[in-house]
């Protein structure tokens, strides 16, 4: 079915996102092609909202429904409807969501043309995905109620749904194509609202979520090889993947290390790492071992491999690890065609010993980072393999381009403006990053009330933690962590170049959901 918009709009509630990939799914047989749903969450944000109490609302050749969907815990105790969610916290309803969905019909419903009000057959469900079993009522037909057991075979009561629906009217025969092109675009203005800039990032920040738990798998084929090389470009998931294994092995008993090359990304590691994993920078993992009072790791895992391939730092892993890199237990995470060289040392003679082991190479593919536009400017500038599309849509990349440090200066003033004033931003969703030390950038020369709002990171703070601040950092250091939002400065515009290309392709990879970028 079609989706419209493409994606969920900005909803904590996984119910609904669930139930949006449930609607994608259903009917996709050719003969049910004219099917589309809409999505209308996003509407209380507007002003004009005429449907703005609908969670779903799907038009085909056989009707119009609308859906009420109901997550969670749901209970009624003397005609009062409650719901309960994964914390445990209990919302009373103002109505039962049979009320609801019945009120929210009767409302679209009358907005109709009186070209379609005599043309489709309407109705309207309650899809309540986490119920196993709600009691038979005399409140509502059994019919118009999904349950879970309904919501796993989701297109089959969608199905006995329409049918129930089509035979309390029998007088209406299938929607044309032009009587369903005329709905949507009578619809459409209203559920393709503008939406804030922020919305559409924040919607794109509960895609990513979503994948990084099917990257995940992965995991269980690393767990059954001992040695694995494992590859991927940038926002391909290896650093999660590095802390989940990391999470496996040490729950296995396996006194584990997690080692990089990059300060920043150990302080980062060090926050997410689980009891009895140790991290530590490559250089000084004999410091780590005395420290954990061993001799010895069990298992090994560097994230970020490509920044210490070299004979030097693979002699020091080596003689901490039990069996060796020969015969240990180890796993490298790496992405050595586009960021080696840019810290630390790659050679590649280093990385053949580590194939002449044999080991299981594992390649990452899915981009569970960056959104498509995002995705799309980093492949069509730097001809860069940074895995397919995996989070879907997301805002466009933003770019200016300026003649000279003056305009520059300005560019970035309004932007930052923009961003936080405009678009809704908080200032801690957003990250400077320059090549450039935060006294020889553009960034030092904005105006004092904006300067004084910046924050220039270190290993101690590298993903911004005072979310009242906007973060400056350089590229380099910011190698192997992401930000909502980034805004790429003091450098020309992407190409193939290098060594820009290299900055290029770690500044812009670093961007979850907004890349800005001021080039001169």
């Amino acid at each position: 079915m079609r989706m419209i918009p493409s994606q969920p709009l900005g909803t904590s509630s996984s119910a609904e996102i669930r139930m949006f990939d449930q609607l994608r799914a259903a009917f996709s047989k050719p003969n049910q092609n004219g099917w589309f749903a809409m999505h209308s969450l996003n509407l209380p944000r507007h002003e004009y909202k005429r449907f703005g109490e609908i969670d779903f609302v799907l038009c085909g050749p056989d009707g119009l429904f609308v859906l009420e969907i109901k997550g969670g815990g749901v209970s009624c105790h003397d005609g009062i409807w409650e719901t309960t969610n994964r914390y445990g916290e209990t919302e009373r309803l103002r109505e039962s969501p049979f009320k609801q969905a019945e009120g929210a019909l009767h409302g679209l419903r009358g907005k109709l043309p009186a070209s379609l009000s005599n043309v489709f057959v309407v109705g309207y469900g309650v899809v309540m995905p986490d119920v196993e079993r709600l009691p038979d009522s005399a409140e509502w037909d059994r019919t118009v109620l999904a349950d879970g057991r309904d919501f796993r075979q989701f297109e089959k009561w969608l199905e006995r749904f329409i049918r129930y629906w089509r035979a309390k009217d029998t007088r209406k025969t299938a929607a044309t194509p032009s009587h369903l092109n005329v709905l949507q675009q009578h619809l459409r203005p209203d559920f393709e609202a503008v939406v804030p800039l922020h919305v559409s990032a924040h919607e794109v920040e509960t895609r990513i979520a979503r994948l990084t738990e099917d990257q995940l798998r992965l995991i269980d084929v690393v767990e059954a090889n001992p040695r694995v090389i494992c590859s991927g470009g940038a926002g391909t998931g290896k650093t999660m993947l590095a802390l989940e294994l990391a999470k496996r092995w040490g729950a296995s008993g396996m006194k584990t290390a997690l080692a990089c090359h990059s300060p920043w990304l150990k302080r980062f590691l060090e926050r997410n790492a689980v009891p009895g994993l140790t991290v530590s920078l490559a250089e000084s993992i004999h410091v780590a071992a005395k420290r954990a009072s061993i001799e010895r790791f069990d298992a090994l895992i560097v994230d970020e491999g490509q920044d210490i391939l070299n004979m030097d730092a693979l002699a020091q892993l080596d003689s901490c690890l039990y069996g060796g890199i020969s015969e240990g237990r180890w796993c490298f995470f790496h992405d050595a065609n586009n960021q080696s060289g840019l810290c630390g040392s790659y050679v590649p003679d280093a990385y053949d010993y580590l194939e002449s082991i044999c080991p299981v190479r594992i390649p990452l593919k899915t981009n569970c980072r960056n959104s498509l536009p995002i995705l799309q400017r980093i492949q069509g500038d730097l001809d860069a393999d940074v895995g397919y599309s995996g989070v879907g849509d997301g805002p466009a990349v933003r770019e200016v381009r300026v003649a000279d440090e003056d305009s520059a200066i300005q560019a970035l003033e309004k932007e930052l403006h923009d961003l936080v004033d405009g678009e809704g931003f908080n200032p801690g969703d957003i990250v400077v990053l320059s090549p450039l030390p935060f006294a020889q950038s553009w960034t030092s020369s904005l105006s004092e009330n904006l300067r004084h709002s910046i924050s220039v990171l270190d290993d101690a703070s590298p993903r911004n933690m005072n979310r009242h601040t906007i973060g400056f950092a350089q590229i380099g250091d910011f190698k192997g962590l992401e930000s909502e939002v980034v805004v790429l400065v003091d450098m020309p515009r992407p190409g193939h170049s290098e060594p820009l290309r290299s900055l290029h392709y770690v500044g812009m990879s670093r961007a979850r959901a907004l890349l800005s970028m001021i080039c001169c």
